[in-house]
């Protein structure tokens, strides 16, 4: 059950309001900035203010200090929200400046993602295919080998493999279409013979169980039934329960294992195959981005983690590109 949101009751519902349908207006879903703005909203009712001029940098700091967000990435996406909403007041001139003084905390301690190489994405979904069936799903092992398939060899967000249809595989062309995903955008995703195989092989197995799949039918489903699609929280937990039983040797410093690494590790095998064919990754970093999903190619840059074997690939890009001059200035 879809939980409800609770209705905005302060002074400031109509300026957050107005905030969310700007912004909305323009093609974006702003859930998390509407859940933190609903706070600082009940805040407000609770301390009884009355206008926005009453809102001073004391009261923000008041309110920042109430949330118990010691994670500083937490804290400070709750303080980003509150900084472009009240920056966005001044630009519509509802307020002379903004009351927001308080600064972000500093992220220390960030460690790198573990990222997969095709050996052990192959152990993973080897592992997920021996899942035992159990009270509350049927199927598991072949259901969890093809989603982590998806999200490793396409770079699939988990809830835009969960939320797919079977109308959204056109398997004639070898294409998906993810709908409505983030930032409210849609795409159409191509896979190759090998992936195509692998869903014609999974839909196959899921038709022996419950029947043939209609158009609307979710391609990821428990149970005798067709109609409720796989949770992505659940793809998660299930996912944490079998990376350590895959063996993994963690390199120190890095992050342990979490669902998302599948997406970060096909973004960074996607570039290290551009080294090792002698293409120039900034001339295709579009094509990963439109391919990923991302509304900038800023925003694929954060996948695009430095591993030894892409220095060792830009290493030899550069000997191969400056060798010829070196040989010049030294005759």
């Amino acid at each position: 059950m879809k939980k409800e949101r609770r209705a905005l009751a302060s002074s400031m519902a109509d300026p957050i309001r107005d905030f969310l349908s700007h912004h909305r207006a323009l093609g974006k879903r702003f859930l998390t900035e509407e859940r933190a703005l609903g706070l600082f909203d009940r805040y407000v009712a609770e301390k009884k203010i009355e206008s926005l001029t009453a809102i001073t940098p004391l009261f923000i700091e008041s309110f920042l200090g109430s949330r118990s967000r010691k994670v500083a990435k937490s804290y400070n996406h709750l303080l980003g929200v509150l900084r472009r909403w009240f920056d966005w007041l001044v630009a519509q001139e509802r307020l002379a400046q903004s009351p927001l003084q308080t600064k972000p905390r500093r992220i220390t301690g960030v460690r790198p993602p573990f990222l997969f190489d095709p050996t052990q994405a192959r152990t993973l979904l080897t592992v997920a295919a021996q899942l035992p069936d159990n009270n509350r799903g049927r199927q598991r092992g072949l259901i969890y080998a093809m989603l982590f398939g998806l999200l490793y060899g396409l770079g699939l967000r988990v809830s835009e493999a969960a939320r797919l249809r079977l109308q959204d595989v056109d398997w004639e062309r070898g294409v998906l279409r993810i709908l409505e995903t983030k930032f409210a955008k849609s795409r159409l995703v191509p896979f190759g013979p090998k992936m195509g195989a692998r869903l014609k092989a999974y839909r196959q197995q899921r038709e022996l169980l419950v029947g043939p799949l209609e158009p609307p039918d979710p391609l990821f489903s428990f149970g005798p039934g067709k109609g409720r699609a796989i949770n992505p929280g659940t793809v998660s937990i299930t996912f944490h329960q079998l990376w350590p039983k895959l063996g993994l040797n963690l390199p120190a410093g890095v992050a342990a294992p979490r669902l998302h690494c599948l997406r970060h590790s096909f973004a960074v095998g996607t570039l290290l195959r551009w080294y090792r064919q002698g293409i120039n990754p900034q001339d295709r970093l579009f094509h990963l981005s439109t391919f990923l999903g991302h509304v900038h190619p800023a925003s694929t840059a954060v996948y695009l983690t430095i591993t030894a074997e892409l220095l060792q690939e830009a290493n030899t890009r550069f000997h191969s590109f400056a060798s010829p001059l070196l040989n010049e200035v030294a005759s």
